[in-house]
């Protein structure tokens, strides 16, 4: 599943060991693995939105840092699940819990590559920090390494900033277009299925017993996705019920 760890990794033997000797205990030796330590693991992730874009470009910056494997994909951002990011992402955590000394670098071949805005961005940040991957971005104007406990957590809080501007951001301009169309006599919500007309005209339908099914092909919405079309029979027993309900309580 990870063919580079059969290359990095080291196990140590006996000088004496021979192919077709008997064995025979001899002292413990410490492990170590200074060709691990010395050679990360690069995983490379490149991706571009259409079709008409190309990968070719990603694919040799990873690929000439010593990216393997490389996970490659044509897909918009505004798809919210990337097979070959998760993918991407699983390989790395693997082989970081296969070898915990070993050093992973995800590695993105710039910013935008890697996510669609800074909630998605401080997501994928924290799960790299959680797993002491290390991010590598080759160009673009945050271009270098970053560690998550190291000297490049600076960019992991940095995310989080973002998320939080952006959060406040959203929530500001909300509450801007909120007023705003108050302003204009409009209020947000659904708009109803039922105006006072419908309700009025159903009640006296029903009063004179023409059975509910009826009165639900008589009746047709007048706003919404549903303009048109005639309401549910649901929706009239529900509308009659509460009709009968408040009749009830006033008298």
């Amino acid at each position: 599943m990870v063919p580079q760890l059969r290359t990095e990794l080291e196990v140590r033997t006996p000088a004496e060991r021979e192919p077709g000797r008997v064995w025979q205990a001899g002292p413990a030796l410490n492990a170590v693995a200074p060709a691990a330590a010395a050679r990360p693991t690069r995983v490379g992730y490149a991706r571009c939105s259409t079709a008409q874009q190309e990968l070719d470009s990603q694919l040799g910056v990873l690929k000439e840092a010593g990216c393997e494997p490389v996970f490659a994909e044509k897909i918009s951002t505004r798809v919210e699940l990337r097979p070959e990011f998760i993918r991407a992402m699983d390989y790395a955590r693997t082989i970081k819990q296969a070898v915990l000394h070993q050093r992973v670098i995800f590695m993105v071949h710039e910013m935008k590559r890697l996510g669609r805005g800074a909630a998605e961005l401080l997501a994928i940040a924290e799960e790299l920090r959680r797993h002491d991957i290390e991010l590598e971005l080759p160009s673009g104007p945050l271009q270098g390494i970053y560690s998550p406990s190291g000297p490049g957590a600076a960019l992991f809080a940095f995310f989080a900033g973002m998320a939080e501007s952006e959060r406040e951001y959203i929530r500001e301009k909300s509450l801007e277009g909120q007023a705003s169309a108050r302003e204009r006599g409009r209020h947000g919500g659904r708009p109803k299925v039922f105006d006072d007309d419908m309700i009025a005209y159903a009640r006296s339908l029903r009063a004179r017993g023409v059975a509910v099914p009826d009165i639900a092909r008589k009746l047709v919405i007048p706003a919404g996705k549903n303009k048109g079309r005639h309401p549910s029979v649901a929706s009239v027993y529900r509308i009659l019920a509460g009709s009968e309900t408040v009749l009830a309580a006033s008298g």
